[in-house]
């Protein structure tokens, strides 16, 4: 059975079809989720839909796309949000320097507020950054010296120099179906080195379909397609690459538990 380590189930694109999609992800062999909070506003309706599905699990946390829209988000908001138990994690957060709907220095304080609520909680900061490596690694390096925090950079897209500096600190890396586009040979060369048992995958459902089901909308049964590409990649069998990245799933999301896979018939 496969993780999808990121979708977004609250999204409008889902509004009437959910549960088809989930029993497609069932089908697929996709036996948990974990659905990702983007505007804290919505948190209500993101854990809704992990309370209402066994084997979904949510993030609580503002998008870097957010930051300026929303209220600004404080650790202790963070914190008594993240003592549902349902939530496993915090973000995503990060940095986005590519679109820059919100000011650089807003998407780094809210940034560094994750951070500290990820030590206040110890779960896990799920992190999304993309033309910002430089700051980036800057932020997590320093973060890491102010007290250890655990952390996955989604749907990776960034360096080497990137990946390995993450990994230097301990934080997992997640490749979505970018990994699958016909363009992605240097993404696919830094999943080469990545350990296995630092190793995640994941949708970013509705966005991202892989191939063969590029421009399609996302869902989390496409996960296996992503899956099927980093097992050639690690030149391990489809199978072992699905032990290998839920064991890590529930190492990294240690407040989530391995469930039987009941999501729907």
């Amino acid at each position: 059975m496969l993780i999808d380590s990121h979708c977004h189930l609250d999204f409008p694109d889902y509004a009437h079809d959910l549960d088809a999609v989930l029993v497609r992800a069932k089908q697929a062999g996709i036996s948990h989720m974990l659905t990702i909070c983007t505007q804290i506003k919505k948190a209500p309706q993101v854990i809704g839909i992990a309370e209402q599905y066994p084997n979904i699990y949510c993030s609580i946390g503002v998008h870097p796309h957010d930051v300026a829209t929303e209220p600004k988000v404080t650790n202790e908001e963070l914190v008594n949000l993240a003592k549902h138990h349902r939530v496993v994690g915090l973000g995503e957060t990060g940095l986005d320097f590519y679109y820059d709907n919100s000011p650089r220095d807003c998407q780094e304080g809210s940034f560094r507020t994750h951070i500290k609520a990820g030590r206040a909680t110890q779960l896990p900061v799920i992190i999304h950054t993309r033309d910002a490596d430089d700051t980036t690694a800057r932020i997590l390096d320093e973060e890491m010296k102010e007290g250890a925090f655990k952390g996955v950079i989604h749907c990776f897209t960034g360096s080497e120099v990137l990946a390995r500096g993450a990994l230097d600190l301990g934080l997992y890396i997640s490749f979505s179906g970018i990994l699958t586009f016909k363009n992605a040979h240097e993404l696919r060369n830094v999943a080469k080195f990545v350990p296995l048992d630092r190793l995640l995958v994941e949708t970013d459902a509705p966005y991202l379909a892989p191939m063969p089901t590029r421009g399609k909308r996302n869902e989390p049964a496409f996960v296996v397609h992503t899956a099927a590409q980093l097992a050639t990649i690690k030149n391990i069998t489809p199978e072992r690459l699905a032990e290998v990245t839920t064991d890590n799933f529930f190492r990294l999301f240690n407040k989530a538990t391995r469930e039987k896979s009941v999501l729907l018939d």
